[in-house]
Parts: C-alpha cells; structure tokens; sequence
C-alpha cells in the first residue's frame, strides 16, 4: 500500500483490494451518492470494475489517478481523492474529484486534499490548469473548489440527470491555471 501524499491531517494512499468494503460503504451513504451521477455500488461491481479502473492509473498515467484518503490521527478511511485525465481535456488539463463520507464534511478535508493534490500536480507535472467540475446547485462542493484556488470558469450542461427537482441550473467548470497557482503558492509560502 503506497503512500502517495500526506496532509497536516490526511494521508493519501493508493487503492488495495481490502478497499472494497470501504467503497461499497461510501456509495451506500444516500447523501454522499446524491452528488453524484453514480447509482449505489454493490460489491460485485467494485470488485470487478470500480477498484480496477482506479488502479489502473498507477501504472498507465503515474502521479495521477485515484487515492484512498484516510483521517491521520485516526487511520480511518474517509473517501477517496482523484486527480486524472479529464474527459474530453487534454493531457496537460487533469481534473480534480473527491468524495467524502459525511462524517468528514465541514472539517475542511475537501479543500485540505484538493490543495495538496493541486500543488503536487504544479510543482512535479508539465501541467497547463487543474479544472473541476460539480452540478451548480452544490454550493458545498462549488465552495471547496473556491477555497483550494479555483475560480469558476464556465457553466455548462453536462447531460446528467438532475440530481433534485431544484437542479435545473446545470453544471459548472472551476479552474485553476500554473501563473494563477504560482501567485497563490507564493503567497501562501510567504505567510508561512
């Protein structure tokens, strides 16, 4: 089980096969899948398609993909964190996700992991932005992007069903490009 990156208060970590439980316990959580385009995942699926695609990654785009997130103190899994290939983005433009039990909203998780996983990607790739994408209606997730540098960039429709009957807005794009970052870094490297 390799580490991938550490947080003041997350370690993030690569995907194993005792992961599945986990999985399968974060996609049964009716307020987490609410967020998601994704229907609840049984085991079989996990087992057979979920944990494959993420690990996957390791070994075809390596510094990018998926990455169990666990509370330090703890030792207990919280989610999962991805930077990858977007679709339909180049290379040069991965796209940053998470999703988290919510026993861990509010803490600050979110925007902690996001930035760390937006510094590495600048600081260790030949990357021109990090983007993120969310239904427009989730002002919680649309919050953490703000607070880890991204700025909205677009509102689109991503063809997803509405995630509620108040979803009629569509979905939005955040971005953050490498002079934004730089600046932002900077600056918080100056205050340190």
């Amino acid at each position: 089980m390799g580490i991938f990156l550490e947080t003041e208060r997350l370690v993030l970590r690569e995907f194993t096969a005792d992961d599945v439980d986990n999985l399968v316990e974060l996609d049964a959580d009716p307020e987490v899948i609410k967020w998601t385009p994704d229907e609840r995942t049984t085991r079989e699926q996990v087992e057979q398609h979920v944990l494959p695609h993420f690990r996957r990654f390791y070994e075809e785009t390596p510094g990018f993909g998926f990455w169990a997130v666990e509370e330090k103190a703890t030792g207990e899994f919280i989610g999962w964190f991805h930077l990858r290939p977007g679709e339909g983005h180049g290379p040069d433009e991965p796209e940053l996700g998470y999703r988290l039990r919510g026993s861990a909203w509010g803490k600050g998780y979110a925007t902690e992991g996001s930035r760390a996983l937006i510094d590495k990607a600048f600081s260790e790739h030949p990357i021109r932005r990090v983007l993120a994408e969310t239904s427009a209606i989730h002002i919680a997730s649309r919050r953490v992007m703000e607070k880890a540098g991204l700025r909205l960039v677009r509102e689109f429709d991503a063809g997803y069903p509405p995630m509620s009957p108040e979803d009629v807005l569509g979905d939005v794009e955040y971005a953050i490009d490498r002079a934004e970052w730089e600046l932002q870094h900077q600056s918080r490297t100056d205050v340190s």
